[in-house]
């Protein structure tokens, strides 16, 4: 199966990233890129790659709070005046991550130019699958929350292709981001691929037949 790279509807136009300027560097797998309450005084966008993000408590473990691939950003809450990384951020696998100050990418945003527009764009959209995630938890079931996860990850909409594939993520990462336990996401990962809507092949092939569990086949 020929692997197909997930884009970004609003930053693909970016392709390497040269036009946001700042410095590209390269991760190893699970390599720490900054830790939850670090200075925040850049942002970044992945090149290739993905990247895992998760928030710790007092009072509770690690919880994963996203997953990030090609031409996502992350670490942009310091536009918004956070002094300090809310998340840790660690690499998936081996990736190309250009990092960027915080003051150039304000001076691009005030410039409202294509560049910042896509920026804004991006950013509203990141706001909308934050606040449809959490509508998700609570009207959904783990199985149904698994698929949006997958679908998601995949950057797979109705108009996307029939198949997108990703690098192969933990089942207790998907647990974590699902809200379930290990087991559980076993069994319906046993079970897409049997319905024929995912398959491994290197990486996950996510299909765009998913949908059928969405919509409760």
């Amino acid at each position: 199966m020929k692997r197909m790279n997930k884009t970004n509807s609003h930053l693909s136009g970016f392709n390497s990233g040269a036009s946001l300027g700042g410095k590209v560097s390269h991760y190893r797998d699970k390599q720490n890129i900054y830790k939850q309450g670090a200075p925040a005084y850049t942002l970044f966008y992945i090149q290739e790659g993905g990247v895992r993000l998760s928030t710790k408590t007092k009072h509770q473990a690690s919880a994963v709070t996203a997953i990030l691939g090609v031409h996502d950003f992350f670490g942009e809450l310091c536009l918004a005046g956070y002094p300090l990384r809310m998340s840790t951020a660690v690499a998936l696998t081996a990736s190309s991550i250009r990092t960027i100050k915080k003051e150039k990418m304000l001076e691009m945003l005030r410039k409202k130019n294509k560049t910042s527009n896509s920026l804004v764009a991006y950013l509203l959209s990141s706001v909308k699958k934050y606040r449809d995630h959490v509508a998700d938890l609570l009207t959904s079931s783990a199985e149904q929350r698994l698929a949006r996860v997958l679908l998601r990850l995949a950057h797979l909409d109705k108009s996307g292709p029939a198949v997108v594939e990703i690098p192969v993520v933990s089942h207790q990462v998907l647990a974590e981001m699902v809200g379930t336990t290990r087991p559980r996401v076993n069994l319906f990962m046993n079970r897409f691929r049997k319905q024929g809507f995912i398959n491994y092949d290197g990486g996950l092939e996510v299909r765009q037949s998913l949908r059928k569990v969405l919509q409760g086949r």
